[in-house]
């Protein structure tokens, strides 16, 4: 199961579509220049593919081991980790005040794919601790920020999101976990919580959580939730009151403990409020929002690598007879259609991911209307890059055939790792339904509007009948009933994801014009551009039915005749 990082297409995709070379100049970012970039590129592929990758396959087959002392991770994972960290892997983006480089999200964005694509599950520690910093940095006291951030920006530390509780699920708002004030500035936190990722190992020394709880006459729901920091260590070096139960058994990401987390069972359990009392959510959305981005490059990371392995069998499986000869399967026009649509799929994914960072980064040069963008894609990269991680990796699955569904070959691995992912950080529902009940009404609808022109303006043939279908779209659903807008969300949310990758990747196709790459790749890129334009994008129109469709057909059966 090895990995070769795809190098060449992330600077392609950097340079022409999330625009790095223009960040680079501006004063904040001017550190990345090309040769850096390049460096930063080639070196953290380097790096996941000689420190992570070879560990996949243990982390998926041992997987990280609870015991009454804490969370065991495999052999090998520690010495890794602590590649990661005095690589200063972690740094690239962080906030140079705190010990950060102060790159572009975008460049820091090719390091989490590589480690994703590399080692999904052991990637995930590193997926949440850099939300635990934007969610200090944008709402932590200076005090706060002194103590926790520099060795958070480093990995030193890491970070975790408590929000879910056994009786709660997505219903935040159904929280019980407690904060009780100390009096010197402390709160004493008790409770339970569920799926905590990494929140329990011993690759660090200590996790810093963050966790939301309920202040005493805290009023019911989500407006009466603070958030709370909540530290493994205390500042003094005691072990706080808090413990990691039991660790669950999953169908994927062996290598990411999944921590059932108790705090308080002693009734001396220290946190500290980040941000306003009953402001909790505003603080976890800081944090939840990095985390999504994080998520749908996952489904990037996780396509690419099983594009890769399906391509390799593929190459080397001889079986039928082609033109009168023996064949690898490569050569049937089937198996060339599998592959021609992981490989579309992933480099269309990677675009909108890279593009959406793109425009995050110039939201922190100031640009309003950039924030907005990014604001209405974060669903999307969300929703529409972990459904093509799990597309890609069953049809991964299906290049290998047999072997495929035998552990042994390693695809079977990516289709679990991937399966989690529509699911955590807001299940890909929730992202339509985000999608149209905030995203899609942005300045009324104007961020919506822009972007749909910006479409208009360089499409032709069936992506411009998607755009303006989804237009179209989303004038009735802004007019529509709740129920039926909500269940027009997902389809609509596809609709329009598809549209904007298909944009980008039509962008890709136009930058190959000109562009100093190599024969092999021009020729890969522009298959696999022209693919998901005459392919992919005419799928997407016959959509708009569902979209419409309304929620009138969801509630003319009874629960009761659903199961008959």
């Amino acid at each position: 199961m090895t990995y070769t990082p795809p190098v060449e297409e992330q600077k392609f995709v950097l340079r022409h579509i999330a625009g790095i070379g223009a960040l680079a100049g501006h004063a904040r970012f001017a550190e990345a220049s090309e040769e850096v970039v390049d460096a930063i590129v080639e070196g953290a592929g380097a790096f996941a593919a000689g420190a992570f990758a070879p560990l996949s396959r243990a982390g998926d087959s041992e997987g990280a081991r609870w015991t009454p002392a804490g969370v065991v991770m495999p052999a090998g994972f520690k010495e890794a980790y602590r590649g990661y960290v005095e690589g200063g892997w972690g740094t690239l983006a962080g906030p140079p005040e705190q010990g950060g480089q102060g790159l572009p999200l975008s460049l820091a964005t090719v390091v989490m794919e590589d480690l994703g694509s590399a080692n999904m599950g052991f990637s995930l520690i590193m997926m949440l601790t850099p939300g635990a910093v934007e969610a200090l940095k944008h709402h932590g006291s200076p005090e706060l920020q002194a103590e926790w951030l520099p060795r958070l920006v480093t990995g030193e530390w890491s970070g975790t999101m408590n929000l879910t509780e056994p009786q709660a699920g997505s219903d935040v708002g159904a929280l019980k976990t407690r904060a009780e004030p100390v009096g010197d500035g402390r709160w004493r936190i008790s409770g339970t919580k569920i799926f905590i990722t990494f929140g329990d190992h011993d690759l660090t020394e200590n996790i810093v959580h963050l966790v939301l709880a309920r202040t005493p006459d805290a009023p019911p729901g989500t407006r009466g939730i603070s958030l709370f920091l909540v530290p493994k260590v205390l500042p003094d070096g005691t072990p706080n009151d808090l413990r990691c139960v039991s660790i669950e058994h999953k169908l994927g990401i062996h290598a990411s403990p999944t921590c059932v987390m108790s705090y308080g069972d002693e009734g001396r359990c220290m946190g500290w409020l980040i941000g306003e009392e009953q402001g909790g959510m505003r603080a976890m959305f800081t944090m939840m929002n990095n985390a999504r981005l994080n998520v749908g490059l996952q489904g990037v990371s996780v396509a690419e690598r099983a594009t890769q392995a399906a391509l390799a069998y593929a190459v080397q499986r001889v079986q039928g007879v082609r033109e009168g000869r023996p064949a690898a399967i490569v050569e049937h026009p089937d198996v060339r259609r599998m592959l021609l649509r992981m490989k579309a799929l992933t480099q269309a994914a990677r675009a909108l991911a890279y593009y959406t960072a793109g425009m995050t980064d110039r939201a922190c040069l100031g640009e309003r209307e950039a924030q907005a963008r990014a604001d209405l894609l974060t669903p999307l990269v969300k929703a529409y890059g972990t459904d093509v991680g799990v597309e890609v990796a069953s049809l991964g699955v299906q290049v290998h055939g047999g072997m495929g569904y035998i552990e042994e070959t390693g695809a079977a691995q990516h289709y679990r790792d991937a399966r989690i992912s529509p699911i955590y950080e807001g299940t890909n529902g929730i992202q339509a339904a985000d999608l149209v009940g905030r995203k899609m009404g942005l300045e009324g609808g104007a961020v919506l509007e822009r972007l749909l022109a910006d479409i208009a303006a360089e499409a032709e043939g069936p992506l411009s009948e998607l755009g303006e279908a989804c237009g179209r779209v989303a004038a009735r659903l802004a007019a529509a009933a709740p129920d039926d807008r909500l269940a027009g969300s997902y389809p609509f949310l596809n609709m329009l994801s598809v549209a904007v990758a298909g944009w980008l990747m039509r962008r890709s196709l136009a930058a190959l014009d000109g562009a100093d790459v190599s024969p092999a790749f021009r020729e890969g890129k522009s298959a696999a551009a022209r693919y998901y334009l005459e392919q992919a994008v005419p799928e997407a129109l016959g959509l708009e039915a569902q979209a419409l469709a309304g929620a009138e057909l969801l509630y003319s059966v009874s629960v009761e005749a659903l199961g008959a």
